[in-house]
Protein backbone atom coordinates (compact mmCIF):
# COMPACT_ATOMS: atom_id res chain seq x y z
CA UNK A 1 0.00 0.00 0.00
CA UNK A 2 1.40 3.37 -1.02
CA UNK A 3 1.69 6.01 1.70
CA UNK A 4 1.45 9.71 1.03
CA UNK A 5 2.29 12.57 3.29
CA UNK A 6 -0.26 15.37 3.10
CA UNK A 7 1.98 17.58 5.24
CA UNK A 8 4.59 18.05 2.52
CA UNK A 9 4.47 21.70 1.43
CA UNK A 10 3.39 22.51 -2.10
CA UNK A 11 6.90 23.83 -2.84
CA UNK A 12 8.50 20.47 -2.03
CA UNK A 13 10.50 20.45 -5.27
CA UNK A 14 11.91 23.92 -4.74
CA UNK A 15 15.44 24.06 -3.37
CA UNK A 16 14.86 27.51 -1.87
CA UNK A 17 12.07 29.94 -1.10
CA UNK A 18 11.33 31.89 -4.30
CA UNK A 19 9.40 34.61 -2.44
CA UNK A 20 12.42 35.26 -0.25
CA UNK A 21 14.62 35.31 -3.36
CA UNK A 22 12.40 38.00 -4.90
CA UNK A 23 12.46 39.98 -1.66
CA UNK A 24 16.28 39.93 -1.65
CA UNK A 25 16.47 40.74 -5.38
CA UNK A 26 14.28 43.78 -4.83
CA UNK A 27 16.45 44.98 -1.96
CA UNK A 28 19.70 44.54 -3.93
CA UNK A 29 18.34 45.88 -7.23
CA UNK A 30 20.07 49.27 -7.00
CA UNK A 31 23.51 47.81 -6.34
CA UNK A 32 26.08 47.06 -9.01
CA UNK A 33 28.19 43.92 -9.32
CA UNK A 34 25.46 41.54 -8.12
CA UNK A 35 25.50 37.96 -9.33
CA UNK A 36 23.19 35.10 -8.42
CA UNK A 37 24.61 31.60 -8.11
CA UNK A 38 22.90 28.36 -7.21
CA UNK A 39 25.02 26.57 -4.63
CA UNK A 40 24.71 24.57 -1.42
CA UNK A 41 21.22 23.50 -2.48
CA UNK A 42 20.11 27.12 -2.43
CA UNK A 43 20.74 30.49 -3.98
CA UNK A 44 23.61 32.86 -3.22
CA UNK A 45 23.82 36.55 -4.03
CA UNK A 46 27.40 37.53 -4.73
CA UNK A 47 28.28 41.20 -4.23
CA UNK A 48 31.62 42.32 -5.68
CA UNK A 49 32.49 38.64 -6.35
CA UNK A 50 32.00 37.77 -2.67
CA UNK A 51 29.30 35.69 -1.03
CA UNK A 52 27.03 38.15 0.77
CA UNK A 53 23.44 36.95 1.17
CA UNK A 54 21.77 33.68 0.28
CA UNK A 55 18.85 31.36 0.78
CA UNK A 56 18.89 27.81 2.05
CA UNK A 57 15.37 26.39 1.95
CA UNK A 58 13.33 29.03 3.85
CA UNK A 59 16.19 30.68 5.71
CA UNK A 60 18.24 33.69 4.70
CA UNK A 61 22.00 33.31 4.97
CA UNK A 62 23.99 36.44 5.77
CA UNK A 63 27.75 36.76 5.76
CA UNK A 64 28.46 39.14 8.63
CA UNK A 65 31.45 40.46 10.52
CA UNK A 66 32.78 37.55 12.62
CA UNK A 67 33.23 39.99 15.51
CA UNK A 68 29.44 40.56 15.52
CA UNK A 69 28.66 36.83 15.30
CA UNK A 70 28.16 36.10 19.02
CA UNK A 71 25.76 39.03 19.40
CA UNK A 72 23.93 38.08 16.21
CA UNK A 73 23.10 34.53 17.25
CA UNK A 74 21.42 35.86 20.40
CA UNK A 75 18.88 37.70 18.26
CA UNK A 76 15.44 36.33 17.41
CA UNK A 77 15.49 33.79 14.58
CA UNK A 78 19.26 33.79 14.09
CA UNK A 79 21.61 30.83 14.33
CA UNK A 80 25.10 29.90 13.20
CA UNK A 81 25.26 28.38 9.73
CA UNK A 82 26.43 24.79 10.05
CA UNK A 83 25.27 23.05 6.89
CA UNK A 84 28.53 21.12 6.72
CA UNK A 85 28.11 20.11 10.38
CA UNK A 86 30.88 22.56 11.21
CA UNK A 87 29.78 25.92 12.62
CA UNK A 88 30.89 28.74 10.34
CA UNK A 89 31.72 31.91 12.24
CA UNK A 90 30.60 34.98 10.31
CA UNK A 91 27.81 33.10 8.52
CA UNK A 92 24.33 33.11 10.04
CA UNK A 93 20.94 31.76 9.04
CA UNK A 94 17.85 33.83 9.75
CA UNK A 95 14.50 32.07 9.97
CA UNK A 96 11.12 33.59 9.11
CA UNK A 97 10.67 35.03 12.63
CA UNK A 98 13.99 36.83 12.45
CA UNK A 99 13.14 38.66 9.21
CA UNK A 100 9.34 38.84 9.18
CA UNK A 101 9.31 42.53 10.05
CA UNK A 102 10.67 44.70 7.20
CA UNK A 103 13.00 46.49 9.64
CA UNK A 104 14.50 43.15 10.75
CA UNK A 105 14.94 42.03 7.13
CA UNK A 106 16.68 45.34 6.37
CA UNK A 107 18.89 44.97 9.46
CA UNK A 108 20.29 41.62 8.28
CA UNK A 109 20.79 42.70 4.67
CA UNK A 110 22.55 45.84 5.91
CA UNK A 111 24.84 43.81 8.17
CA UNK A 112 25.84 41.61 5.23
CA UNK A 113 26.42 44.58 2.92
CA UNK A 114 28.36 46.41 5.63
CA UNK A 115 30.76 43.49 5.99
CA UNK A 116 31.09 42.82 2.25
CA UNK A 117 33.93 45.32 1.55
CA UNK A 118 36.00 43.67 4.34
CA UNK A 119 35.19 40.08 3.31
CA UNK A 120 37.74 38.02 1.41
CA UNK A 121 36.85 36.82 -2.07
CA UNK A 122 36.42 33.11 -2.58
CA UNK A 123 39.13 31.36 -4.52
CA UNK A 124 38.01 30.75 -8.08
CA UNK A 125 38.47 27.37 -9.74
CA UNK A 126 40.64 27.48 -12.84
Amino acid sequence: MERTNSLIPCYKNMAYNEELADRIRERLADLSLIEEKEMMGGLTFMVNDKMCVGIIKDEMMCRIDPEFHDSAVEMTGCRTMDITRRPMRGYVLIDEWGMKDPADFEFWISKALEFNPKAKSSKRNK
